[in-house]
Protein backbone atom coordinates (compact mmCIF):
# COMPACT_ATOMS: atom_id res chain seq x y z
CA UNK A 1 0.00 0.00 0.00
CA UNK A 2 1.38 3.40 -0.99
CA UNK A 3 1.37 6.02 1.79
CA UNK A 4 2.34 9.67 1.26
CA UNK A 5 1.45 13.10 2.60
CA UNK A 6 0.94 16.77 1.87
CA UNK A 7 2.70 19.01 4.37
CA UNK A 8 1.08 22.01 6.05
CA UNK A 9 2.57 24.64 3.77
CA UNK A 10 1.23 22.90 0.65
CA UNK A 11 -2.37 22.66 1.82
CA UNK A 12 -5.06 25.05 0.53
CA UNK A 13 -8.78 25.41 1.35
CA UNK A 14 -10.76 23.35 -1.12
CA UNK A 15 -8.16 20.57 -1.36
CA UNK A 16 -9.94 17.22 -1.18
CA UNK A 17 -9.35 13.48 -1.13
CA UNK A 18 -11.54 10.40 -1.02
CA UNK A 19 -11.38 6.64 -0.50
CA UNK A 20 -13.79 3.86 -1.40
CA UNK A 21 -14.40 0.83 0.80
CA UNK A 22 -16.63 -2.23 0.45
CA UNK A 23 -17.94 -3.27 3.86
CA UNK A 24 -17.53 -7.05 4.26
CA UNK A 25 -18.70 -9.52 6.87
CA UNK A 26 -15.08 -10.05 7.86
CA UNK A 27 -14.76 -6.30 8.53
CA UNK A 28 -17.51 -6.61 11.14
CA UNK A 29 -15.78 -9.53 12.86
CA UNK A 30 -12.37 -7.81 12.82
CA UNK A 31 -13.79 -4.58 14.24
CA UNK A 32 -15.63 -6.47 17.00
CA UNK A 33 -12.46 -8.34 17.94
CA UNK A 34 -10.32 -5.18 17.91
CA UNK A 35 -12.80 -2.94 19.75
CA UNK A 36 -14.44 -5.43 22.11
CA UNK A 37 -17.87 -4.29 20.86
CA UNK A 38 -19.90 -7.49 20.57
CA UNK A 39 -23.24 -5.80 19.99
CA UNK A 40 -25.25 -8.45 18.09
CA UNK A 41 -26.62 -5.74 15.79
CA UNK A 42 -23.15 -5.77 14.22
CA UNK A 43 -22.34 -9.48 14.32
CA UNK A 44 -23.49 -11.66 11.43
CA UNK A 45 -25.52 -13.81 11.54
CA UNK A 46 -27.03 -12.58 14.85
CA UNK A 47 -30.50 -11.08 15.16
CA UNK A 48 -29.89 -8.16 17.50
CA UNK A 49 -33.40 -6.69 17.60
CA UNK A 50 -35.51 -9.85 17.51
CA UNK A 51 -37.16 -9.21 14.14
CA UNK A 52 -36.06 -12.57 12.74
CA UNK A 53 -33.41 -11.12 10.43
CA UNK A 54 -29.68 -10.61 10.87
CA UNK A 55 -28.90 -6.89 10.75
CA UNK A 56 -25.13 -6.94 9.98
CA UNK A 57 -24.96 -3.18 10.57
CA UNK A 58 -21.53 -1.64 10.29
CA UNK A 59 -20.68 -0.04 13.67
CA UNK A 60 -20.76 3.75 13.63
CA UNK A 61 -17.14 4.05 14.65
CA UNK A 62 -16.11 1.59 11.95
CA UNK A 63 -17.65 3.97 9.42
CA UNK A 64 -15.95 6.88 11.19
CA UNK A 65 -12.64 5.03 10.96
CA UNK A 66 -12.82 5.52 7.19
CA UNK A 67 -12.43 9.25 7.85
CA UNK A 68 -9.34 8.52 9.90
CA UNK A 69 -8.01 6.37 7.05
CA UNK A 70 -8.34 9.19 4.52
CA UNK A 71 -6.77 11.72 6.89
CA UNK A 72 -3.88 9.39 7.74
CA UNK A 73 -3.08 8.14 4.24
CA UNK A 74 -4.39 10.70 1.70
CA UNK A 75 -5.00 14.21 3.05
CA UNK A 76 -3.00 15.49 4.81
CA UNK A 77 -1.58 11.94 4.96
CA UNK A 78 1.32 10.32 6.78
CA UNK A 79 2.24 12.13 9.99
CA UNK A 80 -1.23 13.60 10.59
CA UNK A 81 -2.44 13.68 14.21
CA UNK A 82 -6.02 14.20 15.37
CA UNK A 83 -7.03 17.20 17.48
CA UNK A 84 -10.82 17.03 17.22
CA UNK A 85 -13.56 15.16 15.37
CA UNK A 86 -17.30 15.82 15.31
CA UNK A 87 -19.65 13.19 13.87
CA UNK A 88 -23.34 13.16 12.96
CA UNK A 89 -24.87 9.88 11.75
CA UNK A 90 -27.64 10.14 9.18
CA UNK A 91 -28.10 6.53 8.03
CA UNK A 92 -26.70 3.05 8.63
CA UNK A 93 -24.27 1.09 6.51
CA UNK A 94 -24.49 -2.69 6.23
CA UNK A 95 -22.21 -5.51 5.13
CA UNK A 96 -22.22 -5.47 1.34
CA UNK A 97 -22.47 -1.68 1.03
CA UNK A 98 -19.75 0.15 -0.87
CA UNK A 99 -18.94 3.48 0.80
CA UNK A 100 -16.98 6.53 -0.26
CA UNK A 101 -15.36 8.77 2.34
CA UNK A 102 -14.45 12.34 1.32
CA UNK A 103 -12.61 15.07 3.22
CA UNK A 104 -12.17 18.72 2.17
CA UNK A 105 -9.80 21.29 3.66
CA UNK A 106 -11.86 24.23 4.98
CA UNK A 107 -9.33 26.24 7.00
CA UNK A 108 -5.64 26.52 7.89
CA UNK A 109 -4.89 27.73 11.41
CA UNK A 110 -1.90 28.84 13.42
CA UNK A 111 0.31 26.18 14.94
CA UNK A 112 -0.06 23.82 11.99
CA UNK A 113 -3.73 23.01 12.56
CA UNK A 114 -6.00 22.25 9.64
CA UNK A 115 -9.82 21.98 9.67
CA UNK A 116 -11.60 19.69 7.23
CA UNK A 117 -15.19 18.77 6.47
CA UNK A 118 -15.81 15.02 6.43
CA UNK A 119 -18.54 12.81 5.03
CA UNK A 120 -19.24 9.17 4.16
CA UNK A 121 -21.84 8.21 1.55
CA UNK A 122 -23.22 4.94 0.25
CA UNK A 123 -22.33 4.72 -3.43
CA UNK A 124 -25.41 2.78 -4.57
CA UNK A 125 -27.90 5.56 -3.70
CA UNK A 126 -25.62 8.45 -2.64
CA UNK A 127 -27.20 8.30 0.84
CA UNK A 128 -25.33 10.34 3.44
CA UNK A 129 -24.17 8.01 6.20
CA UNK A 130 -21.95 10.34 8.23
CA UNK A 131 -20.97 14.00 8.25
CA UNK A 132 -18.77 16.08 10.50
CA UNK A 133 -15.63 18.13 10.88
CA UNK A 134 -12.09 17.21 11.77
CA UNK A 135 -9.26 19.29 13.17
CA UNK A 136 -5.78 17.82 12.77
CA UNK A 137 -2.16 18.75 13.16
CA UNK A 138 -0.76 18.48 9.66
CA UNK A 139 2.69 17.03 8.99
CA UNK A 140 5.60 19.37 8.29
CA UNK A 141 8.00 16.74 6.93
CA UNK A 142 7.45 15.09 3.59
CA UNK A 143 6.97 11.31 3.64
CA UNK A 144 6.38 8.70 0.99
CA UNK A 145 6.42 4.89 1.25
CA UNK A 146 5.73 3.20 -2.10
CA UNK A 147 5.04 -0.23 -0.62
CA UNK A 148 4.07 -0.22 3.06
CA UNK A 149 3.23 -3.77 4.16
CA UNK A 150 1.11 -4.83 7.11
CA UNK A 151 0.76 -8.31 8.61
CA UNK A 152 -2.02 -10.26 6.93
CA UNK A 153 -5.18 -11.01 8.90
CA UNK A 154 -7.19 -14.21 8.64
CA UNK A 155 -10.62 -14.20 10.24
CA UNK A 156 -11.20 -17.48 12.03
CA UNK A 157 -14.67 -17.96 10.65
CA UNK A 158 -15.89 -21.22 9.21
CA UNK A 159 -18.15 -20.00 6.45
CA UNK A 160 -17.89 -23.22 4.44
CA UNK A 161 -19.29 -25.28 7.31
CA UNK A 162 -21.98 -22.66 7.88
CA UNK A 163 -23.01 -23.17 4.26
CA UNK A 164 -23.06 -26.96 4.62
CA UNK A 165 -25.15 -26.71 7.79
CA UNK A 166 -27.61 -24.36 6.10
CA UNK A 167 -28.07 -26.82 3.24
CA UNK A 168 -28.39 -29.81 5.57
CA UNK A 169 -31.07 -28.06 7.61
CA UNK A 170 -33.35 -28.23 4.56
CA UNK A 171 -33.25 -32.03 4.67
CA UNK A 172 -35.30 -34.30 6.95
CA UNK A 173 -33.35 -35.62 9.97
CA UNK A 174 -31.11 -38.53 9.01
CA UNK A 175 -32.03 -41.75 10.83
CA UNK A 176 -28.74 -42.57 12.55
CA UNK A 177 -27.67 -45.57 14.62
CA UNK A 178 -25.45 -44.17 17.38
CA UNK A 179 -23.19 -46.94 18.64
CA UNK A 180 -22.23 -47.03 22.34
CA UNK A 181 -23.04 -43.44 23.34
CA UNK A 182 -22.18 -44.23 26.96
CA UNK A 183 -20.12 -41.16 27.90
CA UNK A 184 -20.89 -37.45 28.10
CA UNK A 185 -18.97 -36.44 24.95
CA UNK A 186 -20.74 -38.85 22.65
CA UNK A 187 -24.12 -38.10 24.21
CA UNK A 188 -23.70 -34.34 23.91
CA UNK A 189 -22.54 -34.61 20.30
CA UNK A 190 -25.55 -36.71 19.42
CA UNK A 191 -27.94 -34.36 21.26
CA UNK A 192 -26.49 -31.31 19.57
CA UNK A 193 -27.00 -32.80 16.11
CA UNK A 194 -30.51 -33.95 17.04
CA UNK A 195 -31.41 -30.50 18.37
CA UNK A 196 -30.23 -28.95 15.10
CA UNK A 197 -32.51 -31.32 13.18
CA UNK A 198 -29.63 -33.07 11.42
CA UNK A 199 -30.14 -36.61 12.76
CA UNK A 200 -32.84 -38.78 14.31
CA UNK A 201 -30.83 -40.97 16.71
CA UNK A 202 -31.35 -44.62 17.56
CA UNK A 203 -29.15 -45.50 20.54
CA UNK A 204 -27.44 -48.88 20.35
CA UNK A 205 -25.32 -50.41 23.11
CA UNK A 206 -25.32 -51.37 26.78
CA UNK A 207 -28.51 -49.76 27.99
CA UNK A 208 -27.44 -49.53 31.64
CA UNK A 209 -24.19 -47.77 30.72
CA UNK A 210 -25.97 -45.37 28.37
CA UNK A 211 -28.61 -44.50 30.98
CA UNK A 212 -25.94 -44.02 33.65
CA UNK A 213 -23.97 -41.66 31.42
CA UNK A 214 -27.15 -39.74 30.61
CA UNK A 215 -28.07 -39.43 34.27
CA UNK A 216 -24.58 -38.17 35.15
CA UNK A 217 -24.78 -35.59 32.35
CA UNK A 218 -28.33 -34.56 33.22
CA UNK A 219 -29.67 -35.75 29.86
CA UNK A 220 -33.22 -37.00 29.28
CA UNK A 221 -33.24 -39.97 26.86
CA UNK A 222 -36.95 -40.74 27.12
CA UNK A 223 -37.75 -39.54 23.59
CA UNK A 224 -35.13 -41.78 21.94
CA UNK A 225 -35.30 -45.43 20.97
CA UNK A 226 -32.70 -47.34 22.99
CA UNK A 227 -31.69 -50.83 21.82
CA UNK A 228 -29.96 -52.82 24.53
CA UNK A 229 -26.95 -54.87 23.33
CA UNK A 230 -25.29 -56.19 26.49
CA UNK A 231 -22.53 -58.21 24.81
CA UNK A 232 -19.98 -55.52 23.97
CA UNK A 233 -19.10 -52.80 21.49
CA UNK A 234 -18.56 -55.07 18.46
CA UNK A 235 -21.98 -56.61 18.97
CA UNK A 236 -23.49 -53.12 19.23
CA UNK A 237 -21.84 -52.19 15.93
CA UNK A 238 -23.16 -55.41 14.36
CA UNK A 239 -26.67 -54.45 15.57
CA UNK A 240 -26.26 -51.05 13.92
CA UNK A 241 -25.45 -52.85 10.66
CA UNK A 242 -28.68 -54.80 11.06
CA UNK A 243 -30.62 -51.56 11.46
CA UNK A 244 -29.17 -50.39 8.14
CA UNK A 245 -30.14 -53.64 6.40
CA UNK A 246 -33.64 -53.35 7.89
CA UNK A 247 -33.98 -49.85 6.44
CA UNK A 248 -34.32 -48.28 9.87
CA UNK A 249 -30.98 -46.44 9.84
CA UNK A 250 -29.43 -44.43 6.98
CA UNK A 251 -26.18 -43.61 8.80
CA UNK A 252 -24.03 -44.85 11.67
CA UNK A 253 -22.35 -42.62 14.26
CA UNK A 254 -19.43 -43.56 16.46
CA UNK A 255 -20.01 -43.22 20.18
CA UNK A 256 -17.65 -44.14 23.01
CA UNK A 257 -15.81 -47.09 21.45
CA UNK A 258 -12.63 -47.83 19.52
CA UNK A 259 -12.77 -47.25 15.79
CA UNK A 260 -11.67 -50.86 15.16
CA UNK A 261 -14.60 -52.17 17.20
CA UNK A 262 -16.95 -49.96 15.20
CA UNK A 263 -15.65 -50.90 11.75
CA UNK A 264 -14.80 -54.60 12.12
CA UNK A 265 -18.45 -55.80 12.05
CA UNK A 266 -19.10 -53.49 9.10
CA UNK A 267 -16.44 -55.32 7.09
CA UNK A 268 -18.17 -58.68 7.46
CA UNK A 269 -18.84 -60.02 3.96
CA UNK A 270 -22.34 -61.25 4.80
CA UNK A 271 -23.79 -59.05 7.54
CA UNK A 272 -21.60 -55.98 7.18
CA UNK A 273 -21.93 -52.83 5.08
CA UNK A 274 -19.37 -53.47 2.33
CA UNK A 275 -20.24 -52.38 -1.22
CA UNK A 276 -17.07 -53.44 -3.04
CA UNK A 277 -14.69 -50.60 -2.23
CA UNK A 278 -12.22 -50.19 0.59
CA UNK A 279 -13.43 -48.28 3.61
CA UNK A 280 -11.64 -44.93 3.55
CA UNK A 281 -11.73 -41.88 5.77
CA UNK A 282 -12.09 -38.26 4.65
CA UNK A 283 -11.57 -35.13 6.70
CA UNK A 284 -13.52 -32.23 5.21
CA UNK A 285 -11.55 -29.24 6.52
CA UNK A 286 -12.81 -25.66 6.75
CA UNK A 287 -9.54 -23.73 6.85
CA UNK A 288 -9.83 -19.99 7.66
CA UNK A 289 -8.72 -17.94 4.68
CA UNK A 290 -9.17 -20.74 2.13
CA UNK A 291 -11.75 -19.99 -0.58
CA UNK A 292 -13.12 -23.55 -0.51
CA UNK A 293 -13.16 -26.60 1.80
CA UNK A 294 -10.12 -28.87 1.67
CA UNK A 295 -10.42 -32.66 1.98
CA UNK A 296 -7.62 -34.76 3.46
CA UNK A 297 -7.70 -38.50 2.80
CA UNK A 298 -6.88 -41.05 4.20
CA UNK A 299 -5.79 -39.90 7.64
CA UNK A 300 -7.49 -42.43 9.91
CA UNK A 301 -8.02 -45.93 8.50
CA UNK A 302 -5.61 -47.13 5.80
CA UNK A 303 -2.09 -47.16 7.23
CA UNK A 304 0.11 -47.73 4.17
CA UNK A 305 -2.28 -47.91 1.20
CA UNK A 306 -1.19 -49.64 -2.00
CA UNK A 307 -2.16 -48.35 -5.44
CA UNK A 308 -5.54 -50.10 -5.58
CA UNK A 309 -6.45 -48.77 -2.15
CA UNK A 310 -5.47 -45.28 -3.27
CA UNK A 311 -7.83 -45.66 -6.23
CA UNK A 312 -10.69 -46.23 -3.76
CA UNK A 313 -9.43 -43.41 -1.52
CA UNK A 314 -9.50 -40.99 -4.46
CA UNK A 315 -12.83 -42.22 -5.85
CA UNK A 316 -14.60 -42.08 -2.49
CA UNK A 317 -13.39 -38.51 -1.92
CA UNK A 318 -14.49 -37.47 -5.41
CA UNK A 319 -17.95 -38.93 -4.81
CA UNK A 320 -18.22 -37.05 -1.52
CA UNK A 321 -17.11 -33.77 -3.10
CA UNK A 322 -19.78 -34.14 -5.77
CA UNK A 323 -22.35 -34.82 -3.05
CA UNK A 324 -21.38 -31.54 -1.38
CA UNK A 325 -21.51 -29.55 -4.61
CA UNK A 326 -17.72 -29.12 -4.70
CA UNK A 327 -15.85 -29.46 -7.99
CA UNK A 328 -13.39 -32.28 -7.24
CA UNK A 329 -9.74 -31.41 -7.92
CA UNK A 330 -7.58 -34.22 -6.55
CA UNK A 331 -3.94 -33.51 -5.80
CA UNK A 332 -2.02 -36.72 -5.10
CA UNK A 333 0.73 -35.69 -2.70
CA UNK A 334 4.37 -36.70 -2.58
CA UNK A 335 7.59 -35.03 -1.50
CA UNK A 336 8.22 -33.94 -5.09
CA UNK A 337 6.27 -32.98 -8.19
CA UNK A 338 8.24 -35.20 -10.53
CA UNK A 339 8.22 -38.99 -10.75
CA UNK A 340 11.14 -40.44 -8.80
CA UNK A 341 11.56 -44.24 -8.92
CA UNK A 342 13.01 -44.10 -5.39
CA UNK A 343 9.83 -42.49 -3.99
CA UNK A 344 6.90 -44.89 -4.20
CA UNK A 345 4.32 -42.19 -3.52
CA UNK A 346 5.43 -40.31 -6.66
CA UNK A 347 5.00 -43.46 -8.77
CA UNK A 348 1.54 -44.13 -7.29
CA UNK A 349 0.56 -40.51 -7.90
CA UNK A 350 1.54 -40.67 -11.55
CA UNK A 351 -0.37 -43.93 -11.97
CA UNK A 352 -3.51 -42.44 -10.36
CA UNK A 353 -3.30 -39.42 -12.65
CA UNK A 354 -3.06 -41.64 -15.73
CA UNK A 355 -5.85 -43.92 -14.47
CA UNK A 356 -8.12 -40.88 -14.19
CA UNK A 357 -7.27 -39.94 -17.78
CA UNK A 358 -8.28 -43.45 -18.88
CA UNK A 359 -11.59 -43.39 -17.01
CA UNK A 360 -10.57 -45.73 -14.18
CA UNK A 361 -11.25 -42.93 -11.70
CA UNK A 362 -14.25 -40.79 -12.60
CA UNK A 363 -16.11 -37.66 -11.58
CA UNK A 364 -13.20 -35.29 -11.01
CA UNK A 365 -9.74 -34.14 -12.05
CA UNK A 366 -6.73 -36.02 -10.69
CA UNK A 367 -3.11 -34.85 -10.91
CA UNK A 368 0.13 -35.96 -9.32
CA UNK A 369 2.66 -36.22 -8.03
CA UNK A 370 2.35 -32.80 -6.40
CA UNK A 371 4.27 -31.44 -3.43
CA UNK A 372 2.13 -29.72 -0.84
CA UNK A 373 3.09 -26.20 -1.89
CA UNK A 374 2.33 -26.58 -5.59
CA UNK A 375 -0.85 -28.54 -4.84
CA UNK A 376 -2.53 -25.66 -2.98
CA UNK A 377 -0.69 -22.48 -4.05
CA UNK A 378 -0.98 -21.14 -7.60
CA UNK A 379 2.20 -19.09 -7.34
CA UNK A 380 4.18 -22.16 -6.29
CA UNK A 381 2.63 -24.19 -9.12
CA UNK A 382 3.51 -21.52 -11.69
CA UNK A 383 7.07 -21.31 -10.37
CA UNK A 384 7.47 -25.04 -11.08
CA UNK A 385 5.81 -24.67 -14.49
CA UNK A 386 2.86 -26.87 -13.52
CA UNK A 387 -0.35 -26.46 -15.50
CA UNK A 388 -3.81 -27.98 -15.59
CA UNK A 389 -6.91 -27.70 -13.46
CA UNK A 390 -5.47 -29.13 -10.24
CA UNK A 391 -1.99 -27.73 -9.55
CA UNK A 392 -2.27 -24.80 -7.17
CA UNK A 393 -6.02 -25.38 -6.78
CA UNK A 394 -6.34 -28.86 -5.28
CA UNK A 395 -9.25 -29.28 -2.86
CA UNK A 396 -8.79 -33.02 -2.28
CA UNK A 397 -5.38 -34.03 -0.94
CA UNK A 398 -4.58 -37.73 -1.23
CA UNK A 399 -1.71 -38.39 1.17
CA UNK A 400 0.96 -41.14 0.88
CA UNK A 401 0.01 -42.81 4.16
CA UNK A 402 -1.68 -42.41 7.51
CA UNK A 403 1.33 -40.69 9.13
CA UNK A 404 1.35 -37.85 6.60
CA UNK A 405 -2.45 -37.60 6.56
CA UNK A 406 -2.84 -37.52 10.31
CA UNK A 407 -0.11 -34.91 10.71
CA UNK A 408 -1.53 -32.76 7.93
CA UNK A 409 -5.08 -32.85 9.31
CA UNK A 410 -3.95 -32.03 12.85
CA UNK A 411 -1.65 -29.25 11.63
CA UNK A 412 -4.61 -27.70 9.84
CA UNK A 413 -6.73 -28.04 13.00
CA UNK A 414 -4.33 -26.93 15.71
CA UNK A 415 -2.05 -24.49 13.87
CA UNK A 416 -4.25 -23.18 11.06
CA UNK A 417 -7.41 -23.24 13.25
CA UNK A 418 -9.41 -25.36 10.82
CA UNK A 419 -12.52 -27.28 11.77
CA UNK A 420 -12.74 -30.83 10.42
CA UNK A 421 -15.71 -33.05 9.66
CA UNK A 422 -14.86 -36.77 9.65
CA UNK A 423 -16.62 -39.41 7.59
CA UNK A 424 -15.94 -43.04 6.64
CA UNK A 425 -16.84 -43.81 3.03
CA UNK A 426 -17.08 -47.02 1.04
CA UNK A 427 -19.82 -48.45 3.25
CA UNK A 428 -23.48 -48.83 2.37
CA UNK A 429 -24.26 -45.70 4.42
CA UNK A 430 -22.16 -42.79 5.71
CA UNK A 431 -20.30 -43.53 8.95
CA UNK A 432 -19.83 -40.46 11.15
CA UNK A 433 -16.50 -40.64 12.96
CA UNK A 434 -16.19 -38.06 15.71
CA UNK A 435 -13.29 -37.56 18.11
CA UNK A 436 -13.49 -36.57 21.76
CA UNK A 437 -11.40 -33.49 20.84
CA UNK A 438 -13.91 -32.34 18.21
CA UNK A 439 -15.60 -28.99 18.72
CA UNK A 440 -19.36 -28.55 18.54
CA UNK A 441 -18.96 -27.09 15.03
CA UNK A 442 -16.99 -30.15 13.87
CA UNK A 443 -19.57 -32.56 15.28
CA UNK A 444 -22.40 -30.73 13.56
CA UNK A 445 -20.46 -30.48 10.31
CA UNK A 446 -19.80 -34.23 10.31
CA UNK A 447 -23.53 -34.87 10.58
CA UNK A 448 -24.27 -32.27 7.90
CA UNK A 449 -21.77 -33.86 5.51
CA UNK A 450 -23.30 -37.29 6.16
CA UNK A 451 -26.82 -35.98 5.55
CA UNK A 452 -25.85 -34.25 2.29
CA UNK A 453 -23.95 -37.30 1.06
CA UNK A 454 -26.88 -39.60 1.84
CA UNK A 455 -29.31 -37.24 0.10
CA UNK A 456 -27.13 -37.11 -3.01
CA UNK A 457 -26.78 -40.88 -3.17
CA UNK A 458 -30.51 -41.37 -2.60
CA UNK A 459 -32.13 -38.80 -4.84
CA UNK A 460 -29.66 -36.10 -5.85
CA UNK A 461 -28.46 -33.01 -4.00
CA UNK A 462 -30.99 -30.77 -2.23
Amino acid sequence: MKVANRIFEDLRPGDSAEMRRLVTLDDLYVFAAASGNYNPMHLPPEDGDGDGKAESIAPGLFVASLVSAVLGTRLPGAGTLYRHQSIDFHDRAHAGDELVCRVVVTEKREGGEVALSTEVRRIADNALILSGTAVVTAPVTRYEAPDLELPGLVVQRHRHFDNLLERAHRLPPLATAVVAPDDENSLQGMLLAEKEGLIAPILVGRADDIRAAAEAAGVDLSRFELIDVPGGDKLASARACSLVHEGRAAAVMKGHLHTDDLLTPMLDKIDGLRIGRRFTHVFVMDVPGQPYPVMVTDAAINIAPDLQTKVDIAQNAIDLANSLGIEPRVGVLSAVETVNPAIQSSIDAAALSKMAERGQITGGLVDGPLAMDNAVDLAAAKTKGLQGGVAGRANILVVPGIDAGNMLAKQLSFISHAEGAGLVLGARVPVILNSRADSAKSRLASCAVAALHHAHLSSGPP
